[in-house]
């Protein structure tokens, strides 16, 4: 049996659906909501692997507009999870962004709650 097909706890014996066990704070506690939305998620995700990418790269790769792109990007530059800097190939001007030290230990902390979400999902409770 699942932990989705398994009665309440209440039920089963386990202790009170909501009772006062286990005080320790449920893992989703632990998401942010600026880094947890799924395109700033990418784009964080993707700074982490190549360090710098330029606003065309990151368009394309996370399949997103130019608005919604560079809206995302401002969150995250506005927490200051990432640097944005912008200059010139060529002739053509260009945008990058590099993930900070901020923005790869916000990552890291995102990543550490996602896996004990999933810990906790798969073995049917905490503990």
């Amino acid at each position: 049996m699942s932990a989705r097909d398994a009665p309440p706890a209440e039920a089963s014996g386990n202790g009170p659906v909501g009772g006062h066990g286990d005080e320790t704070p449920h893992p989703t506690s632990g998401l942010d909501d600026v880094v947890h939305q799924k395109a700033r998620l990418g784009i964080l995700a993707v700074l982490a692997e190549t360090e710098k990418a330029d606003f065309t790269y990151l368009k394309k790769l996370l399949q997103l507009t130019d608005g919604n792109l560079g809206r995302h990007i401002e969150v995250l530059a506005g927490s200051g999870l990432v640097h944005v800097e912008k200059g010139y190939a060529g002739k053509r001007p260009r945008t990058w962004v590099t993930i900070t030290g901020a923005g790869r230990r916000a990552l890291d902390e995102e990543m550490a709650a996602i896996r004990e979400l999933l810990r906790r999902f798969e073995s049917g409770g905490p503990g």
